[in-house]
């Protein structure tokens, strides 16, 4: 690297600069813009990664395609700097240009390749290049004009030029989810960054290096940089309109709500269905969660065979809807329920969103209700009440972070807080169009120690979908209705002694059970899903 910035003629003994060279605060605003740009840089490739993440899902593969790519870029973008070390100054204001166009537009075109276009992979390999290449580039320019400013031995001045670079990298990194995300979002917060990235050119061309270059080189320098803003802030006034357009163009029915978190993308959607009731649908990172024209299936489903026996205390994991947790509150010898959601937007949304409060029946504001905000599998760590009766909602393992709770150690974790007698139910994803999926999280659970009773049920807006009802001990658990239960729209014991019965084609599979180490679910999941 230092050879590559530097060239022979920066490894010169250290020696004052030649007159007329900028020196008096000059070295204190290149190393800012060295600041500036690696923060700018990092962010570049979360960005990136965290769009994948959204949009495709499995974010090890987003985030190893989105590194390497770009590590790779950064080198050729270093070599292909060479040449240009004679002509630094103006060589890295049009550099920071292009990268604070290309890097400041990358997420909204993405965005739109991903919604008009269906290319989504090829043009995020395609901008992860070009941003490494000018990423690349900057390092070997930046530090040939530090050593204009003062010569100093190459291992002094790389060791000053990469302590800066990776203190902004630092910076960017903490500023990309705790600033950046909640203040801009996604598509704003890259257009801010194309900002700062132009703003750092113009810090070298107008107030360091000035008297280096001709007025009329000045003159077309800051126009461009100018242009660059002015297209970056159109972007962003018609930001909001574009997202909504290209959003549009991925749901089928018109988008009521939908916002973008930390955790996910959350869409709410709405329309008549074909018995002429409102059909509105829950889509998180676009996943269908459930349609109101039939969720009942699939919450009666998952809750009441769960609560056929004690059920004073009952713990509800996912689910922030408040659907599962309207089945759990029909029945009134239940004293306690803890909700645990890691997004507390989707459950401020179970509370305020009035379709969906008259859909769950209101059901967080009951005063037998705790919610707690948190990581499922970091709250389990901690845990101390014990509960009668769980039900686990989580979305399909298709991420790294989901496939964690659909472990054998998650599965441990959560024996310490189950009562003995208690029982466990688990939305386990489609037999029939993931069937390997389906087994796995079968197995998974018995090795974790639990007995297992698997069923299916028909839920239109899914498709053939599965769950799986786990106790402690040897003998699976019987899969029937409480006596007391309330009047239900779909389930009664015949239909749950059908549910048992696996067609040939569909029966128990040959998986492996997953866990931490080997997440043998996403493996799965992500195979099984690819076509659908």
């Amino acid at each position: 690297m230092s050879s590559t910035a530097l060239g022979d003629r920066d490894t010169a003994t250290p020696q004052s600069p030649p007159a007329g060279r900028p020196t008096r605060g000059a070295r204190f605003l290149l190393l800012l813009a060295v600041f500036l740009c690696a923060a700018c840089g990092l962010v570049y490739e979360l960005a990136l990664t965290a769009l994948g993440s959204y949009l495709i899902g499995n974010s090890v593969l987003q985030t190893s395609v989105v590194i390497s790519v770009m590590v790779c870029a950064m080198g050729l973008g270093s070599l292909a700097a060479k040449p240009f070390r004679d002509h630094a100054v103006v060589a890295f204001a049009v550099l920071e240009g292009a990268l604070a166009l290309i890097g400041g537009l990358s997420v909204l075109g993405l965005y739109a390749a991903f919604a008009w276009l269906q290319l989504y992979m090829p043009a995020m390999i395609l901008v992860s290049l070009v941003i490494g290449l000018l990423i690349g580039a900057e390092i070997p320019l930046l530090m040939t004009l530090l050593q204009r400013i003062r010569r100093q031995e190459a291992s002094s001045a790389v060791a000053d030029m990469f302590a800066v670079d990776y203190i902004g990298a630092l910076v960017g990194g903490l500023c990309f989810p705790l600033l950046l995300l909640p203040t801009f979002g996604q598509l704003k917060g890259a257009l801010v960054v194309g900002a700062v990235n132009a703003v750092a050119g113009v810090i070298v061309v107008v107030f360091i290096f000035r008297r280096e270059t001709r007025r009329a080189v000045r003159a077309c320098l800051l126009a461009g940089v100018t242009a660059v803003l002015a297209v970056l802030g159109t972007a962003y006034v018609l930001a909001d309109d574009l997202e909504v357009t290209a959003r549009q163009h991925m749901y089928a029915d018109p988008i009521v709500h939908a916002e973008t978190t930390q955790y996910q993308d959350i869409v709410i959607t709405r329309a008549t269905a074909f018995t002429g009731d409102p059909d509105l649908r829950l889509f998180l990172n676009g996943d269908l969660q459930f349609s109101s024209v039939d969720e009942y299936r699939y919450h009666e489903s998952l809750v009441h065979p769960a609560l056929s026996g004690r059920r004073s205390h009952v713990l509800i994991m996912g689910g922030g809807d408040g659907l599962a947790l309207r089945e759990v509150l029909r029945y009134d010898d239940v004293e306690h329920v803890t909700l645990v959601e890691l997004d507390p937007a989707m459950t401020r949304l179970a509370r305020t969103y009035e379709p969906l409060r008259e859909l769950n029946g209101d059901a967080l504001e009951d005063p037998r209700v705790e919610v707690v905000n948190a990581d499922a599998f970091t709250w389990l760590r901690d845990a101390r009440q014990r509960y009668d009766s769980v039900v686990i909602d989580f979305p399909d393992p298709d991420s790294a972070s989901l496939a964690k709770l659909y472990s054998v150690e998650f599965y441990h974790l959560l024996g310490r807080v189950l009562e003995p007698q208690g029982k466990v139910m688990v939305q386990s994803g489609s037999p029939f169009f993931a069937p390997k999926t389906y087994w796995s999280i079968a197995k998974t659970i018995e090795a974790a120690g639990y007995a297992t009773t698997e069923f299916q049920v028909d839920v239109p807006s899914f498709g053939n979908w599965g769950f799986v009802l786990a106790a402690d001990g040897t003998a699976p658990p019987p899969l029937r209705l409480a006596a007391d239960v309330p009047k239900l729209r779909y389930l009664d014991d015949a239909v749950l002694r059908a549910a048992t019965v696996f067609p040939v084609d569909r029966r128990r599979a040959d998986v492996r059970p997953s866990t931490l180490m080997d997440p043998a679910v996403l493996e799965y999941v992500l195979d099984e899903w690819r076509n659908y």
